[in-house]
């Protein structure tokens, strides 16, 4: 009897701690960010306009979930990087910005929450 509640609660701690696969935390987020074709692929990918890497694919997968969640299920590596993202696209690619955030946070919840963070790090944002 023990041996199964032993498992349970195993079972229980693996579960809780359920994260994005960490297959792609190594990507170079900064060779994206600064190459403009690169960046293209990748919101277009996201926005369903053009075709998608593997990388892509995954990140479409969860990044609802992400937005939702505030990263909840991502590797240390995977917030860093969604925070360089999306610091980047504020401050450099707004257009891009409010595209994905019009797709995946159509009420603004979320866009406000990420917009505040950028601020608080001495991002400027056109209203």
């Amino acid at each position: 009897m023990k041996f199964v509640l032993l498992l349970c609660v195993v079972v229980a701690a693996v579960l809780a701690e359920e994260k994005y696969t960490d297959k792609y935390d190594n990507l170079n987020i900064d060779e994206i960010l600064t190459n403009k074709r690169l960046l293209d692929a990748y919101v277009s990918c996201v926005l369903e306009r053009g075709k998608c890497t593997p990388e892509g694919k995954e990140l479409k997968e969860h990044l609802q979930d992400a937005i939702e969640t505030g990263c909840k299920k991502c590797t240390e590596a995977q917030e860093k990087g969604a925070q360089k993202v999306i610091d980047y696209l504020i401050k450099n690619e707004l257009g891009y910005w409010r595209e994905l955030t019009d797709k995946y946070d159509p009420t603004g919840t979320w866009r406000k929450t990420y917009e505040d963070r950028a601020k608080a790090a001495g991002i400027k944002i056109p209203e």
